[in-house]
């Protein structure tokens, strides 16, 4: 295996790879190193893949919905917080030119108690059945004009705590029967938004089941409402339209694209599970810096006798350099391929007893191998410093 690489990397570098030798010369070393790489690399894949997962969860609910402009309350920082929209807002952006179109959206929380006795809790949505062109064309018309019939819902298949068989062929002659806040409801057809943070699943009902459901809510206070734009109209102009008509100290517009990324920018910087998650990142990186840092050093200080001959026969810094980042990007590639087969296992296992959309993708892994060699690299640049600044005639 040694030999292996070390013929690959003679090929790579046209030159006798020097620093690999001197890596792979002490095994235990080696493998302290690659261990330490593999640790923080692992940390980072668990820290992103969890902090992607929140991402996720929290841009699915969005998915249900077509629409070009999104209007909420000016407290709303995502889809299930803030206060409610009065309802007159919606009628006032009908009244602007290039809007097409304009509905309200109800959202918010019940518990689901299930006859095994676990329970769910599902983040409900409801719709106006009339305003099927907001819903997401995956959703078929009839199916959501069926929604029309009392106490019939869409339900997310995907209900984290509830069993796959639940949901098996599900259909309005075959409904899954459930009781809600003592009313029983029969869903219908399914969603696929899956599990998050703040809800297990998801459901959707007719604006009227909905305030049914929750007697505090008033069909004159939606949570949001959902806008469309004319056919070949800017929707940022559309945008800048409306701020003006609305009263922008109680409710803010933003196109759908920009409502969304909003949400994940206060997700990942404001929320305390997207603040620490992104530390953790952070603390992963320094770690694996440090760790390469020490080993780095550590074998510049042990052959500093031998890199001052070569620099006394007249080799130049870069020569140097050029082996220190040799054995950068060694300890990176070999630390990073264990690092990712772990933390693919790990994901697999927390996607399966969290419910949350956990996986490995090409860009993730890509980013991090291209993190580690940039970690790596800095590592070796410090560790080199000492190198540049040594005398030969202060050596012997």
């Amino acid at each position: 295996m040694s030999s292996s690489i070390t013929r690959l990397l003679q090929r790579l570098l046209g030159r006798l790879p020097i620093g690999w030798l001197q890596l792979s010369h002490s095994k235990t070393r080696l493998l302290t190193a690659v261990a330490g790489v593999t640790f923080a690399n692992i940390l980072v894949f668990v820290q992103l893949g969890i902090l992607g997962a929140l991402n996720g969860s929290s841009v699915a609910p969005y998915s249900l919905f077509n629409a070009d402009i999104l209007l909420s309350s000016s407290d709303a920082n995502t889809l299930s917080d803030g206060s409610n929209v009065a309802r007159q807002r919606m009628f006032q952006a009908l009244g602007v030119s290039g809007v097409y179109d304009a509905s309200g959206v109800y959202i918010a929380m019940i518990e689901w108690q299930m006859e095994d006795g676990a329970s769910s809790t599902l983040q409900v949505f409801g719709i106006d059945p009339d305003a099927d062109g907001f819903i997401n064309s995956g959703i078929s018309k009839d199916v959501i004009q069926s929604l029309r019939i009392a106490d019939t819902a869409l339900i997310d298949a995907r209900t984290r705590g509830a069993s796959p068989e639940l949901f098996k062929d599900i259909s309005i002659d075959d409904p899954l029967i459930i009781e809600l806040k003592g009313i029983t409801i029969s869903a219908i057809g399914e969603l696929n938004v899956g599990s998050g943070f703040t809800s297990d699943g998801s459901l959707m009902v007719s604006d009227q089941t909905f305030l049914r459901l929750f007697v505090n809510r008033r069909a004159s206070a939606p949570s949001h409402v959902l806008i469309k734009v004319n056919d070949g109209l800017s929707q940022g102009v559309i945008v800048s339209r409306l701020r003006k008509q609305l009263d922008t100290e109680s409710v803010k517009v933003n196109t759908f694209d920009d409502a969304i990324a909003a949400d994940l920018a206060y997700q990942t910087t404001e929320r305390p599970t997207g603040v620490i998650f992104g530390f953790g990142v952070l603390i992963g990186v320094l770690i694996g810096i440090v760790i390469v840092y020490q080993v780095l050093a550590t074998d510049v200080a042990n052959h500093l006798r031998e890199y001052a001959t070569f620099k006394a026969m007249g080799y130049r810094q870069s020569f140097f350099t050029s082996i220190v980042f040799e054995e950068a990007i060694v300890l990176a590639v070999i630390g990073f391929l264990p690092g990712l087969a772990i933390a693919s296992l790990l994901y697999a296992g927390l996607a399966s007893a969290t419910g949350l959309p956990i996986s490995m993708d090409t860009g993730r892994a890509v980013g991090v191998l291209l993190g580690t060699v940039v970690a790596c690299g800095i590592s070796g640049a410090i560790a080199t410093r000492r190198l540049a600044g040594a005398d030969p005639a202060d050596l012997f």
